[in-house]
């Protein structure tokens, strides 16, 4: 079997079980952020230095999977998904994020001098960090566009996860810095 299945060649691609839609489809396009924020994670994962970054990436990583198969799924069709992919994006997984905000901040994470500038710190790693967090902006706004049409995602917990997960992507980045300004490069 080879990754070229030639099926896109037309400019289509698919969605779960083998709904046709365009390739500039709303919901392909908020996968394709999602996808993005997850090759982003991957550069923080391979140069984070803190216990933070290093523990959670990985994990987030995994839910973004979830998620990316909760936008995949067609409107309709949230039951069917459900059946075979008990792994949902819910208040459990963003009240994780919600501690882990908690966390960081009282391990120091907001104590910096006038504005946060990515890379301005010298850490490869806490710059990867801010550019997830703005990948992971564009997928929040890229869900948010598909609200109030036929193709609204069901899940609510979708936006708030990713809302909060920017928030914690910020604040790694600060822990990432701090680790380069006490000497742990």
């Amino acid at each position: 079997m080879s990754i070229t299945t030639r099926r896109g060649d037309t400019g289509e691609t698919d969605l779960l079980f083998g709904c046709r839609v365009q390739k500039d489809y709303p919901r392909i396009d908020a996968i394709g952020c999602v996808d993005e924020l997850n090759a982003a994670l991957g550069v923080v994962r391979l140069t984070a230095t803190g216990e933070a970054a290093l523990h959670e990436v990985p994990l987030m990583q995994k839910t973004l999977i979830a998620l990316m198969g909760e936008l995949a799924t067609p409107p309709g069709q949230e039951a069917r998904y459900a059946e075979t992919h008990p792994q949902r994006i819910d208040a459990a997984t963003v009240q994780h994020l919600d501690e882990l905000v908690r966390e960081l901040e009282k391990a120091g994470a907001l104590q910096f001098k006038g504005w946060a500038l990515p890379g301005e710190a010298g850490s490869l790693s806490g710059a990867h960090c801010d550019v997830a967090r703005t990948v992971c902006r564009r997928a929040e706004r890229a869900v948010v566009s598909l609200n109030g049409s036929p193709e609204a995602v069901p899940n609510e917990e979708i936006v708030r996860y990713l809302n909060r997960l920017s928030d914690v992507l910020w604040l790694m980045a600060r822990m990432e810095e701090k680790q380069v300004s006490q000497g742990a490069r």
